[in-house]
């Protein structure tokens, strides 16, 4: 019987070359999009396609309801990847865009994990991929919003993994720095919506970079990869009889992690302020 994976975040970037990467792999690919737009796109394209909006639980359920429909109630892989970016410094960043943040990016997964995982546990077997970033553990400037919840995923993702560690259910992170997507340009309506640079005390920062960061596109960024190198990793944490807990991909994934275990908080600091 072909493997069965279930991902999320398919309309483009590193969720769509994971979908045409694991259906030529052979696996039976459920690539699922918040949009009914993408998911029609993504049907033409032969593959079967639920909508599933991490903000609209309903949709999470029916979504997950339709791919165990095709599959008699089974599922291998859940590759939890979806998310979105709200770029602004934190003391800028109104509280009601952090809640809006932490439903896409955290509330989201932990609802839908929680109902795979009992689907996992009756077959005895499974794995829950969970995208993170190198923001997970290290906490770049003007990216406050998404690093928490890159953090809280984290967290939640360790802590999932000691408790289901005599259930035959893998759970594992893979953390990418900077490779091709949307990710910047899908958080342009996010920033305009809950951050009010044009009042901040950092204007004049914002000015010299962060709006030109957003709105201005300079080619790709130093050390970017492709998204192809996370669905090596994802294939990896899919196939592989002993998958790791983590996976770095890019040099800048590499050097966070070893920089984080050797340097102080402070070393740290100074080196992230370069980025303001």
């Amino acid at each position: 019987m072909q493997k069965t994976i279930l991902m999320t975040g398919c309309s483009s970037g590193i969720g769509l070359d994971a979908a045409h990467g694991m259906r030529e792999r052979g696996w039976t690919v459920f690539a699922s999009c918040r949009q009914r737009v993408d998911c029609d796109r993504l049907r033409a394209q032969g593959f079967i396609s639920p909508l599933m909006d991490y903000t609209d639980a309903e949709t999470l359920r029916s979504g997950l309801g339709e791919v165990l429909e095709h599959t008699g109630g089974t599922l291998d892989v859940l590759f939890n990847n979806g998310a979105h970016g709200l770029p602004g410094a934190v003391e800028d960043v109104s509280t009601d865009g952090l809640r809006s943040i932490f439903e896409s990016n955290v509330f989201g997964w932990h609802e839908l994990t929680r109902n795979v995982i009992p689907v996992m546990r009756a077959q005895g077997h499974g794995r829950i991929v969970q995208n993170s970033s190198i923001l997970g553990f290290v906490s770049f400037p003007w990216r406050g919003a998404y690093v928490a919840t890159k953090h809280a995923i984290e967290g939640l993702t360790d802590t999932m993994r000691v408790e289901l560690g005599d259930s035959g259910i893998h759970v594992i992170l893979i953390e990418p720095g900077p490779v091709t997507s949307k990710i910047r340009e899908k958080a342009i309506p996010h920033f305009e919506k809950y951050v009010d640079w044009e009042n901040s005390a950092l204007r004049d920062r914002y000015e010299a970079s962060l709006l030109k960061r957003l709105y201005e596109s300079t080619g790709p960024d130093r050390f970017e990869l492709p998204a192809s190198a996370v669905t090596a990793k994802l294939v990896h944490a899919c196939e592989s009889r002993r998958p790791h807990p983590r996976y770095y991909v890019t040099v800048p994934t590499h050097i966070g992690g070893v920089l984080k275990r050797i340097l102080t908080t402070r070393a740290i600091d100074r080196i992230l302020a370069r980025l303001r």
